[in-house]
């Protein structure tokens, strides 16, 4: 009989991958390169998780976002205007000057672009995700862990795949290409494509539409040369679009205003002095759909859209000496662009909209060494060298009569302090004095554009080195120089819809107020080294045995920030020169910010059990953060970068494997975490909290746990595979997810805290046992669980409306596609 491998699996650093037809059930190896070089997941002294490309079909997995599922303490979801990517706490906030605390490396290029995380998945041979500081071997150090894709490479014999999928519910469809193979004895090819449509699943109510709706193409050509006998070179070329319409949020919560604007919102200046109210001059409920304040799949919006290109080209060239070293040169060019419009205050009613854009270049170059393995010293050295170029900008668009009258109701009842009027001239009773109640006049039809522009330069250079000091003792110590240099401009202005500057005026003033936003035009340059070392021991206490300690101490250089609305000094705003007495507000906001440390610990333990058909791994990780880097929504429109002085994430992670029969496999996972911030006395304050702060501004956060953070989460995954014929064969997965509550919002607001869940994911196959075609059905979430995947306030609910509203981004509901896949 021919080999069973019909739904070949990989899961979770689990390797779940079935057996040929053999008497003794025996786990088959699982192989990573998570060091550079080829090793066992078992012999890696690093708590890893490995997930195999064949997984990643099966399960669905289509990008990112979808591997949180089969990797605990590992957090990848759309945001807002961003994408957040974490690892045991520890994650980069929403801010497009920042570069990502978790690190995405693409056949060794650094993607550290938060809107990069969106891209689709496309033919990969597996995915790797590290936890912790990796701050040695890889391109670009990533303080909080690292996200290592590696696409297909072309094979010695001419094969491919076309695979369909199509679930009605949501409109879905997906088609993959995949032709490979030798096209001369010494050159080879491998082209891959695919297309994916969805539909959605949240309705807009406003626009009677579902979302998100993506519509995804990627393609990459990848040449393979044999140059001689000794020297090899790849060329890897990709092309790809990701657009989307839509967004899957929706107003989550939406506690009643508890501001007396609103009795005066529809009254004119007479009718409320008299108390006599007739019909408004200010409909704020422009849509019925604007009362539908709870979770429900359901949303009201007037329209999100995000349109994504990408672009790479990486060679990869490697020559082997003739005393066994391996010289290997790797050469990338990526760049992507975009342009979004974001609805965020998530109602139909038309208040205001975001507009961004952003255009990324970058160009990196490695080499590396790597001396022959069994040596007494084995060695992996080289230099890095990168260059980036961002050039970012958005621009606020008030259009709204909505807000103009509203903030002309808070004005009058605020006795004209949004404005530039004197409430009190000659010590006049407000209700006394005409005129109050204009305020928003000067913001009607305005915009606030923005432009932000950020290049870095880095030079690194590494060595790792492992003494073998005896057959089952070794020690590896490890370094890596970086020097980095950054240039950073912002500049924000007030203009009108045609983008004209106005004049410094009373428009300045309510737009402080109002708005929390000042005109400011900065310039920054910043230079930093970093020294980051490695010291590892590894002990091999038995034949199928291996404990390890890691100390290593990791950074994260410091930048500038993109999404302040205000200028860091404490300076007045402009002043209108034909007000009644002088400007009063003062705005403090942010540009520069300052690297973050990370100082880590991890004792880790990899065994083999029964006789090969089980594996135990365990690894305790401890980690001290200093000036941890976060982004902190101002509470209106924008967002401050910061430091919290110092948090510590600690915890447990298991992974098991077994091989029960040749048939069964069994496998799971279960990370435990506590996170705390132990020193942390600017945090953004929530709606209604008050400033702990002396200046006012800030809440103190010591003592308290991070976005994401769930005390516990894990996987459990169960397979089935075996022949019903000669020619035939079934295999069954079914994979539970299950996590404990955990709160989605950067400002941990326990309003809107996930509660515990447990979700499953199924699949059921029938094909061929030589794998020429399946016909599969693939279920998600099919215990319909409702999960909110990331949290926030709602923009100008607090500050204009005096609500306590949050929006939420929720993931999509039980799903069930039909998968068919021919192979040749």
């Amino acid at each position: 009989m021919k080999a069973f491998r019909l739904l070949p699996l990989a899961a979770l650093g689990l390797g779940l991958v079935p057996l040929s037809v053999q008497s003794k059930a025996v786990l088959e190896e699982v192989i990573v390169t998570a060091q550079h070089r080829a090793q066992s997941l078992q012999d890696v002294p690093v708590s890893v998780s490995a997930i195999g490309g064949d997984k990643m079909i099966e399960a669905g997995i289509n990008r990112m976002e979808d591997l949180q599922a089969y990797v605990p303490n590992l957090t990848v979801t759309e945001s807002g205007i961003s994408t957040d990517i974490f690892i045991r706490g520890i994650g980069t906030g929403m801010n497009q000057g920042f570069e990502q605390s978790v690190g995405m490396y693409v056949d060794g290029i650094y993607y550290g672009r938060a809107q990069l995380a969106r891209a689709p998945f496309l033919d990969l041979s597996r995915a790797e995700v590290l936890r912790g500081p990796q701050n040695i071997l890889h391109g670009k150090n990533s303080i909080a862990g690292a996200v290592n894709l590696h696409t297909a490479n072309p094979g010695q014999e001419f094969e491919g795949f076309v695979s369909a999928l199509y679930e009605p519910e949501f409109d879905e469809r997906v088609f993959d290409l995949v032709l490979s193979g030798p096209i001369t004895d010494k050159f080879g090819a491998r082209f891959a494509a695919r297309l994916r449509d969805y539909g959605g699943y949240v309705e807009n109510l406003t626009l009677d539409r579902f979302g998100p709706q993506h519509d995804q193409a990627t393609f990459r050509l990848k040449l393979h040369w044999e140059v001689d006998d000794d020297t090899t070179a790849s060329l890897k070329l990709e092309s790809g679009k990701f657009d989307s319409l839509g967004r899957h949020g929706e107003v989550i919560r939406d506690d009643p205003s508890t501001s007396s604007t609103f009795l005066f919102a529809g009254r004119t200046e007479a009718e409320i002095l008299d108390r006599t109210f007739f019909p408004p001059f200010v409909d704020v409920d422009t849509d019925e759909s604007v009362r539908n304040n709870y979770q429900d799949y359901k949303g009201s919006s007037n329209g999100n859209f995000s349109n994504n290109d990408t672009a790479n080209i990486t060679l990869d060239v490697t020559w082997l000496s003739d005393a066994g070293n391996e010289f290997k040169s790797i050469t990338g060019l990526m760049a992507y662009e975009y342009d979004d419009l974001c609805d965020c205050d998530s109602t139909a009613a038309p208040l205001f909209k975001l507009a961004l854009a952003e255009e990324y270049w970058q160009f990196s170059q490695e080499l590396r060494w790597m001396s022959p393995v069994g040596e007494p010293i084995d060695y992996i050295g080289g230099v890095y060298l990168q260059r980036t170029d961002l050039r970012f900008n958005d621009k606020l668009i008030q259009d709204s009569p909505v807000v103009v009258g509203l903030i002309n109701a808070a004005d009058f009842q605020d006795g004209g302090t949004r404005g530039d009027y004197d409430p009190n001239p000659l010590g006049i009773a407000p209700e006394e004095v005409a005129g109050i109640g204009d305020a928003g006049n000067a913001v009607a039809n305005i915009t606030a554009p923005r432009e932000f522009t950020s290049v870095s330069d880095i030079a690194s250079a590494f060595m790792q080195a492992t003494f073998n000091l005896s057959e089952t003792f070794r020690l590896t110590l490890g370094g890596r120089y970086t020097y980095e240099h950054k240039t950073g401009s912002r500049s924000l202005d007030l203009a009108d819809l045609n983008g004209n500057s106005l004049p410094i005026g009373e428009v300045d003033t309510v737009a402080a107020i109002s708005f929390a936003a000042e005109r400011h035009d900065l310039k920054g340059e910043r230079s930093e080294t970093h020294f980051s070392p490695l010291v590892n021991v590894q002990w091999d206490y038995s034949l199928e045995g291996m404990a390890y300690f890691t100390a290593t101490r990791g950074f994260k250089a410091g930048g500038f920030d993109a999404r302040s609305n205000q200028s860091p000094s404490a300076e007045l705003t402009p002043a209108n020169p034909n007000a009644a007495v002088p400007n009063r507000t003062s705005l403090v906001g942010t540009f520069e910010y300052d690297e973050e440390i990370a100082t880590s610990f991890e004792l880790g333990l990899k065994t083999g059990l029964l006789d090969g058909a089980a594996e135990l791994n365990i690894a305790a990780f401890y980690t001290i953060y200093e000036d941890l880097q976060i982004s902190i929504f101002d509470g209106t429109l924008g967002f401050n970068v910061g430091n919290a002085k110092e948090a510590i994430t600690q915890g447990i992670e298991l992974d098991a494997r077994y091989q029960v029969t040749e048939y069964l496999s069994l496998g799971g996972a279960l990370a435990l975490l506590d996170f705390e911030f132990t020193d942390f006395e600017n945090g953004q304050c929530r709606q209604g909290q008050t400033p702990t702060s002396d200046n006012g501004l800030y809440c103190d956060y010591t003592g308290q746990s991070n976005q994401y953070v769930a005390d516990w989460s894990g996987t459990f995954i169960i397979g089935y595979l075996r022949p019903i014929s000669d020619t035939l064969g079934l295999g069954l997965t079914l994979d539970v997810v299950f996590t404990d509550d955990y709160n989605p919002s950067s400002n941990v607001d326990p309003r809107v805290g996930q509660e515990g869940f447990t979700k499953f994911n199924g699949r059921i196959g029938f094909g061929a046992i030589d794998q020429t075609w399946e016909v599969s059905l693939v279920g998600k979430n099919l215990t319909d669980e409702a999960v909110i995947v990331y949290a926030a306030d709602t923009p100008l609910a607090n500050t204009i409306f005096g609500a306590t509203t949050f929006t939420g981004f929720v993931e999509a509901p039980r799903s069930v596609a039909l998968q068919m896949t021919y192979r040749w």
